[in-house]
């Protein structure tokens, strides 16, 4: 028998608290670019393990970092002084029986192509410098992919909820619009580095947004705010099309912006991202597993990340206490909220966690009595296919930012 326990809360849900805050990083930004190479680099090894060994092997990569580089940038285009730099750096197994995986030139080739692929105006071979600081892994940690039943190889809690509030929605789905192949096709002069914060007080939300602008396409300044003018106005007309309900809804853009001071008075880069010049990034300072920094709710320290998706729970009870919340609050009627708690022991299964916590909201006259055993089921058959969950965590079904 599992450890389930199930409470009310006494409270409204997120969505009628008075003040709300959520913030999303996009997928320039200098910290979603260090876990996305890093959790590609765990599936691209998971991938290498299975074709040599036959399953997969004991790997962390949840400690990378990006260095920022040093650029000039300037009206018309700048230039490249100083490449960016990424460090891979914790765990991972490259040999096993006589056979060996190359996990080096796995994680530098990865990375290249997921520059290719996501960053417009990088170029992976002049513009990022790659530092492979991956070693071997424990003798205690690496025996637990030896044994017939891998427990979890860390002793960690998570937490995840549903559902999500029209502030956590509209952050997420502004960013994913202002990086999408259409905006960027009517925008081309905007980066990938954007940033989207959410103020609601009351039904007002404010949207402060941050997001480069390429040089290269900047001819003057008066051009520039010129521009930033229509960006607000399509900005504006997209979160009016996605018929939230808010009274009012203001939208700022690069607000540190201030005519007449040039270059310096501009948020201006030569790359499209902050970190060519500006701002380092770090594997666990991002988005949460869901998207959102979402201030406004528990949320659980571990980076996701870049950990193997077999035996570390820090990635897989984040991503699985998410999944949870949300089966229980669309399944049991009554339930207004549903926060679900994930605690593990090192060297257990990890569908036996050490606990698995369901704390609701529910509508008023509501009795838990009434849905305990629904919410025990739904949390049952949530852990009951845990191995079929990490295994689209191996394939990288799931984002984890």
């Amino acid at each position: 028998m599992r450890n389930i326990i199930i409470e009310s809360l006494r409270g409204v849900p997120v969505e009628e608290h008075q003040v709300e805050l959520v913030e999303r990083k996009g997928v320039g930004h200098p910290d979603s670019i260090c876990d996305a190479i890093m959790d590609e680099v765990s599936v691209a090894l998971c991938r290498a393990y299975v074709e040599t060994f036959g399953r997969i092997m004991h790997h962390n990569l949840d400690k990378g970092l990006l260095v920022a580089g040093i650029t000039e940038p300037k009206i018309g285009g700048g230039k490249i002084v100083e490449p960016m730099r990424l460090i891979f750096g914790d765990r991972a197994i490259a040999g096993w029986m006589g056979k060996e995986v190359p996990i080096h030139e796995i994680a530098i080739e990865t990375a290249r192509r997921w520059f290719r692929e996501n960053m417009r105006f990088v170029d992976p071979a002049r513009h990022v410098v790659y530092q492979s600081e991956i070693k071997p892994g424990s003798p205690e940690l690496t025996d637990i992919f030896e044994r017939e039943v891998i427990g979890a190889n860390d002793t960690s809690a998570a937490v995840g909820y549903a559902p999500v509030t029209e502030t956590e929605r509209a952050v997420y789905e502004l960013e994913r619009y202002l990086n999408s192949k259409d905006f960027k096709g009517r925008f081309p002069e905007t980066g990938e580095d954007v940033k989207v914060m959410g103020y609601r007080h009351d039904r007002h939300l404010i949207l402060t947004v941050a997001m480069a602008f390429v040089d290269r396409y900047v001819a003057s300044e008066r051009w520039y705010f010129a521009r930033k003018e229509e960006i607000v106005a399509d900005v504006e007309a997209f979160v009016a099309r996605k018929g939230l309900h808010f009274d009012g809804v203001t939208v700022d853009l690069n607000t540190l912006d201030t005519p007449g001071r040039g270059e310096g008075g501009m948020y201006l880069t030569v790359l499209g991202t902050s970190a060519e010049g500006g701002d380092c990034g770090q594997v666990g300072r991002g988005n949460k597993v869901n998207g959102v920094i979402a201030l406004n709710r528990p949320m659980s320290t571990e980076a996701a990340a870049g950990k193997n998706p077999v035996s570390h729970v820090g990635k897989i009870y984040n991503l699985l206490s998410h999944s949870i919340a949300n089966q229980v609050y669309e399944s049991v009627p009554g339930v207004r909220e549903a926060y679900v708690w994930l605690c593990s022991q090192i060297g257990w299964p990890i569908d036996q966690p050490l606990i698995a916590s369901a704390q609701l909201i529910l509508e008023p006259g509501l009795e838990l009595e009434a849905i305990r055993r629904d919410v025990e089921e739904a949390i049952e058959q949530e852990l009951a296919g845990i191995y079929e969950f990490t295994g689209r965590l191996t394939r990288g079904e799931l984002a984890v930012w």
